[in-house]
């Protein structure tokens, strides 16, 4: 039987994937091998290839205000730029549905947020996926 954290890992993975897929992201993929990113995806916008390293999100609203990612690897030292685009955390066990954000790779330890001061730094993604969106697009490409 799987351990609670590896199931609530492998949960986050499935859900940040949907996220991805959710908002546009083409051929969301998971590494086959042992990489420092858990996902790679083509940007919608300009087809580039970008990493992600899925993270469970902590809550410490009640104590310290804020939702937490830890962008440590497992010896401890943070994830560089070159070793992982952007952090995706996923909030779960807050309501009927997991909550996810997109986070930059800045290269630090922990990062704090949302907040309104953060600007676009955590941007909340949709698991709504809304086929007549994709509809459009294919119709577009098709002209």
């Amino acid at each position: 039987m799987a351990h609670l954290k590896e199931t609530i890992g492998k949960y986050s993975e499935l859900i940040a994937r949907a996220a991805l897929m959710a908002s546009g992201w083409q051929a969301v993929s998971k590494s086959e091998t042992e990489e420092s990113f858990d996902i790679s995806a083509r940007d919608p916008g300009t087809g580039e290839w970008k990493t992600f390293q899925v993270k469970t999100i902590r809550d410490r609203r009640e104590d310290r205000g804020f939702l937490t990612v830890s962008g440590r690897k497992g010896d401890g030292q943070p994830y560089t730029p070159e070793d992982v685009d952007f952090f995706i955390g996923v909030l779960i066990g807050e309501g009927e549905f997991p909550r996810v954000w997109m986070i930059d790779n800045r290269g630090i330890t922990d990062y704090w947020g949302p907040s309104e001061r953060e600007g676009k730094r955590w941007i909340e993604m949709d698991l709504n996926f809304m086929r007549e969106d994709f509809a459009e697009n294919n119709e577009a490409e098709a002209v």
